[in-house]
């Protein structure tokens, strides 16, 4: 694992780090790779937490999710220690079978669906997958439902 310390910084409201040229060299090496997506895993302040490396305006960022930085008892400016190594688990991301239906169920939002990035079809799945109750679950389908029609902004994202 290697460990280095970085002031969290923040894009928009994308609270992140940046990782030492061979902290991410190592990294690359370890995943046998440096394009693309890196899953990763190691602590943050002493606390585990499994993350993905992306790329984004020219430069490898470890964004920090909510439990990470509030498991790390930091904020956006304060600087954290950082453990991290390519994470070889394969991670599965579960098409919530009502979600499924929905789409299913609606041609044009099928279609729409159908034509997105993977990235993007894949960041509404994992949406909905990570939802705790059935209420915001069947709440959170109509709007994705909306959004794939194009009558609606939803997950920080303008219609397709």
């Amino acid at each position: 694992m290697q460990s280095f310390k970085a002031k969290i910084d923040i894009i928009g409201i994308n609270p992140f780090v940046l990782l030492p040229e061979k902290v991410l060299n190592a990294v690359f090496k370890q995943a046998q790779k440096d394009k693309g997506p890196i899953p990763v895993k190691g602590k943050i302040n002493g606390h585990n937490f499994i993350q993905t490396l992306v790329k984004y305006k020219g430069e490898w960022r470890l964004y920090i999710n909510g439990p990470m930085l509030k498991a790390s008892d930091k904020t956006v400016g304060n600087s954290v220690n950082i453990g991290i190594e390519f994470d070889p688990e394969e991670r599965k991301i579960i098409f919530h079978p009502k979600l499924k239906a929905a789409i299913d169920k609606n041609k044009k939002a099928k279609i729409v669906f159908n034509s997105l990035a993977p990235s993007l079809q894949k960041e509404i799945i994992r949406y909905i997958a990570n939802l705790k109750t059935e209420e915001t679950i069947e709440k959170n389908i109509k709007l994705a439902v909306q959004f794939l029609l194009g009558k609606q902004r939803w997950i920080g994202r303008d219609r397709p």
